[in-house]
């Protein structure tokens, strides 16, 4: 029995955020197959050779595309990373990665846009025959358009 009322205690002090949770509409799923293709509302983050630390001119263009993310909250983002040949193959793909987490973050933590509309993934054109290497050291933010 008294195991009961300490239960009861929290049950009723979950309830509030239960209840909201439960009006909370889950985002829709998204994806970023084909977002390195779009060509508006994309903002490039220049990095330095091997390092996944954002430069201070990163400020710029990730401000940027979290005051449109933030402006249209039905659109989602891709935040594409890149690295070229800066180690072997499953190094560059986790430079990139980790490239495009910090990024993430930024976008997330420092701007306040929701991390559940910001997906981080790495791409590597330093081993990809299609993908330009303009983008070899960088991150690609594309805010996707909205869904119909």
């Amino acid at each position: 029995m008294t195991l009961l009322l300490p239960a009861a205690l929290v049950a009723l002090a979950l309830a509030p955020l239960l209840a909201g949770s439960a009006l909370a509409q889950p985002r829709a799923a998204f994806n970023c197959v084909g977002a390195e293709k779009l060509e508006d509302d994309v903002f490039e983050v220049p990095f330095t050779a091997r390092s996944a630390r954002p430069p201070e001119a990163a400020r710029t263009p990730v401000a940027a595309a979290a005051a449109l993310a933030k402006a249209a909250p039905e659109r989602n983002i891709c935040v594409l990373g890149h690295a070229i040949r800066e180690g072997g193959q499953a190094t560059s793909t986790q430079l990139a990665a980790r490239r495009a987490r910090e990024v993430a973050e930024m976008l997330s933590v420092g701007h306040g846009v929701e991390r559940d509309r910001i997906r981080a993934e790495a791409r590597n054109p330093g081993f990809s025959q299609r993908t330009a290497n303009r983008e070899a050291r960088s991150v690609t933010i594309v805010v996707l358009p909205a869904r119909p």
